[in-house]
């Protein structure tokens, strides 16, 4: 089970880190996708790094702001968020394949978590 957290209320222009904490599992060898929805949205892909680490890929809403790092030793994925703009208000998920990061955002992916909730004001 992946959990999200790091979620919250901030102002544009801030900054956020979310969590993806792996539960009963290890994310070690997988890769870890990050995904967001808003209200009345599609989901919309965010980013997805690769079980090594070695590469990533970001959604186009997001290059050059967000950030995908992963800390194997204590199961966690994190996505650091900068220059936050008020589009970017959404519910944050993340989830985690044996497919390759670029695979992400095609992958059909069910059974969502909770998510952690990012706000926005401008």
């Amino acid at each position: 089970q992946l959990v999200e957290s790091g979620g919250g209320l901030v102002q544009a222009g801030d900054s956020l880190r979310l969590s993806c904490a792996a539960s009963g599992r290890t994310v070690g060898g997988y890769s870890v996708g990050w995904f967001r929805q808003a209200p009345g949205k599609e989901r919309e892909f965010v980013g997805a790094i690769s079980g090594s680490g070695g590469s990533t890929v970001y959604g186009d809403s997001v290059k050059g702001r967000f950030t995908i790092s992963r800390e194997d030793a204590k199961n966690t994925v994190y996505l650091q968020m900068n220059s936050l703009k008020p589009e970017d208000t959404a519910v944050y998920y993340c989830k985690a394949s044996f497919r390759s990061a670029r695979e992400f955002p095609k992958t059909d992916f069910q059974s969502w978590g909770q998510g952690t909730q990012v706000t926005v004001s401008s």
